[in-house]
C-alpha cells in the first residue's frame, strides 16, 4: 500500500489518489506544482486557490496547459478512462484540494500528504 492510499484509504484508481498524486508528484510538492502553474501563466489563478479568497475557475485548456496532454494522458490510462473525463474532474477537485491544503493562505513547509487525509476530509 502506497502513501496515497494509506493517506486516503482508497484504491490506486481513486481520482482523489490521482490529485494527491498530482500534488505529492511533483518536485518540491505542492511548491511544485505552484511553480508549475506559475510558469505557464497562470499565477493569479492557482494564487486564488492556495490565497484565502474566493477560487477561480480552471478551463479543461488551462490545466492542460499545465500538466501537458501527456500527463493528462498517462491519468485517463491509468484510472481507465478517457482524458475528457479526467480534465472535467480536475477542473473541480484541483482548485478544491489545494485551497484545503492552503488553509492558511500559503504553500505550507514539510510533509503536506501526511496531513491530507485530515484536511480534505468532506471533499470526496
Amino acid at each position: 500500500m502506497g502513501l496515497l492510499d494509506s493517506v486516503l484509504g482508497g484504491g490506486k484508481n481513486d481520482m482523489m489518489s490521482t490529485v494527491l498524486g498530482l500534488i505529492g508528484g511533483q518536485e518540491g510538492g505542492l511548491g511544485g506544482l505552484v511553480s508549475q502553474f506559475t510558469s505557464n501563466g497562470l499565477e493569479d489563478l492557482i494564487g486564488s486557490w492556495v490565497g484565502t479568497g474566493e477560487n477561480k475557475a480552471i478551463s479543461t485548456d488551462q490545466i492542460t496547459s499545465a500538466l501537458g496532454a501527456d500527463k493528462i494522458g498517462e491519468i485517463a490510462s491509468q484510472l481507465g478512462t478517457d482524458s475528457d473525463s479526467v480534465l472535467s474532474q480536475l477542473t473541480d477537485l484541483l482548485p478544491q484540494a489545494i485551497d484545503k491544503l492552503t488553509p492558511d493562505g500559503a504553500v505550507p513547509e514539510g510533509d503536506i500528504l501526511s496531513k491530507g487525509k485530515d484536511l480534505l476530509s468532506g471533499l470526496f
